[in-house]
């Protein structure tokens, strides 16, 4: 089947099942989300629906997300798409507001894991639903099956001398120091205690010196694995990545380290900026639809909150993201480690 012909049957399939929903004609819902989240398609459909119009704005890192929403107070958007751990701070700070859980009556349709809110750490604060969970994945690695004839069983793989200048790294200072947490053997990745830091820093420019390159969006990731010849990639968007170096004909693996894969878990907030919340809930609860899943799965490999996944790698190992102990530094101090600082540098007030 062509990709066109399959396209066209999720449209259908989309258009299929459009029911109205309440919200206010000629209304703009502003939606800050990741690729593949809110496709063309998808989006005209709501419209068709609702008679609003959908801006979408996307956006590559935890924090581009956190700038955008935070600079502005969040008045920019209504709507957008954020992990469970990050949105500890977006609550804390008071930039999202309660979602009516009896507006987003397809919750029901969500398997039981994602369907209770009190199953979902982070969601809940003071008897108030803050998110509904849309999506997941965890961060694996990928290695070309012509260059890595066995598969790598842990993450220090992205550190291993035979594959320098062929990996390729995500752009990201909160996972990468996860990354490097997990690899020097600390208890939990997300709580770096302040003896831990000079260690952590030494192992992320170790990393540098080892990597091809770095990569914010996932169909960059692709792009660059198969135009520069990389050997292993870390996953930061999981099975997404895979499914579009699949498609681009690339022969790789997929697997799951031995010290757990960390694995993210989206949810759609409301902005305390939004200025229609009826037509942000609205939003929420079309996304959990049949339609906007498949097309979620088939065309992003992605997994949605409302069917078990095909398949699901290594599901037992995967290490849920939590806060971390100070993201401000560990974003502060990435930066300096991709600027090619010294460690005394990088560790300097």
């Amino acid at each position: 089947m062509s990709r066109l012909r399959h396209h066209l049957q999720l449209l259908c399939l989309l258009l299929s099942m459009a029911l109205p929903v309440a919200a206010s004609a000629g209304d703009a819902l502003r939606v800050l989300t990741w690729p593949g989240y809110a496709d063309a398609d998808v989006v005209k459909v709501f419209e068709q629906r609702t008679g609003s119009r959908v801006e979408v704005t996307l956006i590559d890192s935890d924090e581009a997300l956190w700038q955008r929403i935070s600079s502005r107070d969040a008045a920019d958007f209504d709507v957008f798409a954020v992990n469970t751990a990050e949105l500890q701070r977006y609550i804390e700070s008071g930039l999202v507001v309660p979602i009516d859980s009896a507006a987003i009556p397809n919750r029901a349709l969500q398997l039981p894991q994602f369907s209770d809110p009190d199953a979902v750490p982070g969601i809940m604060r003071d008897g108030k639903l803050f998110a509904v969970p849309y999506t997941y994945a965890e961060m694996g690695l990928i290695y070309d099956r012509k260059q890595i004839s066995e598969a790598p069983d842990s993450i220090t793989a992205l550190w291993d001398p035979r594959y320098q200048g062929k990996v390729l790294v995500y752009n990201g200072g909160s996972h990468n120091f996860s990354l490097a947490s997990q690899a020097l053997g600390h208890p939990t990745p997300f709580q770096l205690r302040e003896e831990d830091w000079p260690a952590a820093v030494d192992k992320l420019i170790a990393l540098r010196r080892n990597v091809l390159s770095f990569y914010t969006q996932p169909d960059e990731s692709a792009e660059l694995f198969v135009s520069r010849g990389a050997a292993l990639l870390f996953a930061n968007y999981g099975s997404q990545q895979l499914k579009l170096l699949q498609v681009a004909g690339a022969d790789v693996g997929y697997v799951i380290p031995r010290e757990g894969a960390l694995a993210w878990l989206d949810c759609w907030a409301v902005t305390r900026g939004v200025k229609n919340k009826t037509l942000a809930e609205a939003w929420i609860n079309y996304l959990l639809e049949q339609g906007p899943g498949e097309v979620l799965t088939a065309r992003h490999g992605l997994a949605t909150t409302t069917s078990q996944p095909s398949h699901q790698e290594g599901s037992g190992r995967l290490v849920w993201l939590e806060p971390v102990e100070n993201t401000e530094r560990r974003i502060r101090l990435w930066e300096r480690i991709v600027s090619g600082d010294r460690a005394s540098r990088v560790l300097a007030p």
